[in-house]
């Protein structure tokens, strides 16, 4: 599990295209303290095993459905990541329940500019507006934010600096992908409701 607090910016520095998956190398001085193979490092959102471990840098296999569904098969050497490892038993919760399971990807559709924050618009897929509310939590490329707008097809999340500094939404641009998931919690209720919606139309049935 993740809190979405990024540690830091990490670099992609070499992508090997093994035909139905890819084999990313990622330099991350901080993640990698203390790794060891089958660790789980979360890479904008995407929650990746430790293959190998050399130094300051790691690498991962991405599997063709998690390429296909997220952002990652767009980074190139050169690529800048954000970095998280797992959160551990008693730490604080700084951001909030993060699975690093991607739900699908949005696109950065404007920024707007201010002088202490920096307001960002991004496209949201029809099928996870259900689950996105304004002040809800929502993770942007493995990063914990707060909505502040939320539309049929669109949300806006307030950018402060140390989050523009130090994550790759400082450097995003628009029409940019981004990775989204969505908070767990509301796909639970969701799930559990219509598990009692559809026991009441058994029991009615009778």
């Amino acid at each position: 599990m993740f809190t979405g607090i990024v540690e830091e910016l990490g670099e992609v520095t070499a992508v090997e295209n093994l035909g139905d998956s890819s084999r990313f190398r990622l330099r991350g001085p901080v993640v990698t303290e203390g790794a060891r193979h089958g660790d789980s490092i979360a890479v904008n959102g995407v929650c990746l095993t430790v293959v190998e471990h050399d130094g300051d840098e790691f690498t991962a296999d991405v599997m063709a459905e998690t390429l296909q569904r997220s952002s990652l098969g767009v980074l190139a050497p050169g690529s800048r990541v954000n970095l998280e490892r797992p959160t551990a038993v008693g730490d604080r919760l700084g951001g909030h329940i993060v699975q690093g399971h991607v739900d699908g990807t949005g696109t950065i559709l404007g920024r707007e500019p201010s002088e202490h924050w920096e307001i960002v618009r991004i496209a949201l897929p029809e099928q996870l507006a259900r689950y996105v509310v304004e002040k809800g939590s929502i993770t942007v490329d493995g990063v914990s934010l707060t909505v502040v707008e939320a539309g049929a097809d669109f949300f806006t999340i307030s950018l402060i600096p140390t989050t523009l500094a130090l994550t790759t939404l400082g450097v995003k641009q628009t029409g940019d992908p981004v990775n989204l998931e969505v908070d767990v919690i509301a796909k639970y209720v969701e799930r559990l409701l219509g598990a009692d919606a559809g026991d009441h139309d058994r029991e009615s049935a009778r």
